[in-house]
């Protein structure tokens, strides 16, 4: 175990118990710091992000902080969300199949380790070409303290709600949404937040 008890914690989820573990030992074994953020273990190369693993539902799975920009021939990484630009992760739906993998996982692990020795950025140009919805467009405009509210959030939590609004297929569904998101543009938290 860990000596930091917040490690020790995510050790001790019950979900992907062992495939955690041995991801963890694996990653560790390349080199790489630990951390605890997002309440997720996370893993640096100088202060830099590199591999975040999750325990989702239906798998576990290596999050590539700067997936996109790493050699995928074989396209073995996937996107988390279709909105993801940079992270790509590979998933897992079993101890044996991260056993069959190492060889694998480690080859991607030196590749983004590589990408930030070589200090390569994934260009994030896309999150400035953000396409309103209407109804969103339509409340700012109606509301100067909501679009005051809305300018003053972070880049990010402007475009999670742009995408979120957006993601909608029926304008009723779009307006719904924006009237639901009012109260937490408000308090400055972004769509995903409590």
């Amino acid at each position: 175990m860990a000596d930091d008890p917040s490690v020790n914690d995510l050790l001790g989820k019950k979900n992907w118990n062992t495939e955690r573990r041995a991801l963890r030992d694996l990653i560790l074994d390349c080199g790489l710091e630990e951390a605890v953020k997002w309440a997720k273990l996370c893993y640096t190369y100088k202060g830099n992000n590199v591999v975040i693993i999750y325990g989702k539902k239906n798998h576990c799975a290596l999050g590539f902080f700067k997936g996109s920009l790493l050699e995928d021939p074989d396209d073995v990484l996937v996107r988390p969300g279709k909105h993801s630009q940079a992270m790509r992760q590979m998933r897992f739906e079993s101890l044996e199949e991260i056993a069959d993998s190492e060889a694998l996982i480690r080859q991607f692990i030196e590749k983004a380790v590589q990408a930030e020795k070589d200090g390569l950025e994934v260009d994030f140009s896309e999150r400035d070409d953000l396409d309103y919805p209407a109804e969103l467009r339509d409340a700012l405009d109606d509301d100067a303290e909501l679009a005051k509210a809305f300018e003053d959030l972070t880049p990010g939590r402007q475009r999670s709600y742009v995408l979120h609004i957006g993601d909608a297929r029926k304008s009723e569904t779009r307006a719904h949404r924006v009237r639901k998101a009012k109260s937490k543009i408000m308090m400055g938290k972004g769509h995903n937040e409590r």
